[in-house]
């Protein structure tokens, strides 16, 4: 009989101290609802991994492409985006590629939750690469999905088509897929 006491009193204070434990998980989403997208908020982030693949040369592009941008309604941003890229071309030497694109950025109502948002991002400016002095036309559109790890910050992916087209006489188009991994911070704007 003592020893069945015993027992029940060391598991008794064993699931006492078990529960008291306070285990501090890392947030990984936030009921957010509209209040990062709504009019007069900022969103400064960038996408840190974009890769993609051209049609034309069989190349290989690797992009880093941070970006600010501003909401003029609820769900619509618009903002600037510069970025720096490494192409590397079979059988020929890598190229470093430079721009800066102006971008509108839409969030739609419908498909979303509490903790994500899906959104369209379109682009069009214009770009340099370390092969030649000319400018391209750059443009890119891109579905992607925006998932609020906290109030203000939010993972994103995506993916599109983009194409570029430079103004030197006798250059080729180049256009192909491409998926990114970035984040976005949003902050509050004056009300």
């Amino acid at each position: 009989m003592k020893r069945v006491l015993l027992f029940s009193a060391l598991f008794l204070a064993g699931a006492i101290a078990a529960n008291a434990q306070d285990v501090n998980r890392p947030q990984t989403s936030a009921n957010v609802g509209m209040t990062p997208i709504q009019k007069g908020n900022w969103m400064i982030g960038g996408s840190v991994g974009n890769i993609g693949y051209s049609f034309e040369n069989k190349s290989f592009e690797i992009n880093l492409r941070p970006n600010a941008g501003y909401f003029v309604t609820d769900g619509l941003a618009i903002g600037l985006q510069p970025s720096v890229s490494l192409v590397a071309i079979k059988d020929h030497d890598n190229v470093w590629n430079y721009g800066v694109e102006p971008f509108v950025r839409y969030f739609f109502p419908q498909g979303s939750s509490a903790t994500g948002r899906f959104f369209a991002h379109g682009s069009v400016g214009i770009a340099g690469s370390s092969q030649g002095d000319g400018a391209t036309v750059a443009a890119g559109a891109n579905l992607g999905y925006a998932h609020f790890i906290t109030q203000n910050v939010a993972l994103e992916a995506s993916a599109g088509y983009n194409y570029r087209k430079a103004t030197i006489s006798g250059s080729e188009k180049a256009s192909g897929l491409g998926v990114a991994l970035g984040f976005q911070i949003y902050l509050p704007g004056q009300r």
